[in-house]
């Protein structure tokens, strides 16, 4: 069995923790919980023939105040970066975070979460914005915890990302 750390990062409310939900529990709940901290859930997951073993770290959004805390990314496998397109903060937040982690940690498999795909008539993600997170080279996803759109194709690209990578 294949054990792998998966840290989702990104601003605080962009759905993180939802998205976790859906994918771990299979549930969703319109209710918003800050997570305080870390919060780490397990799910195992077949892929190309081998057991994966998930340890999903829910960590803490980021806003100006709260930075995450890197003692957190030691270890991680891959990561998944969270956007909420409704609220365009979440984009510049997104793109700070993944400097950070690449200077902490180096470069990891990572993923791009544009989450509450339920609500893209709102969305604000400009069209260079979109092609600048296409030019980084990983996937981008659109997910929603609420319709569970993409959200096991989220965890699955990153997975396939890891390849044969032991945590």
């Amino acid at each position: 069995m294949i054990q792998q750390k998966i840290c989702l990062l990104g601003s605080f409310s962009v759905g993180k923790t939802s998205l976790i939900r859906r994918y771990v529990d299979s549930l969703f709940t319109e209710k918003y919980l800050t997570t305080v901290g870390v919060k780490i859930d397990k799910k195992q997951l077949e892929f190309n023939g081998k057991t994966h073993s998930l340890m999903i770290w829910d960590i803490a959004g980021e806003d100006d105040f709260t930075s995450i805390r890197t003692a957190y990314l030691r270890g991680m496998s891959g990561y998944i970066i969270v956007i909420d397109p409704t609220r365009p903060h979440s984009y510049e937040t997104a793109l700070s975070i993944h400097e950070m982690v690449k200077t902490t940690v180096g470069e990891l498999p990572a993923v791009f979460s544009l989450n509450k795909a339920d609500l893209k008539p709102t969305w604000q993600l400009e069209t260079p914005q979109h092609q600048h997170l296409q030019q980084m080279g990983h996937p981008i996803v659109e997910t929603s915890a609420k319709q569970n759109i993409g959200v096991e194709t989220m965890f699955l690209k990153l997975v396939e990302k890891l390849g044969g990578q032991h945590g």
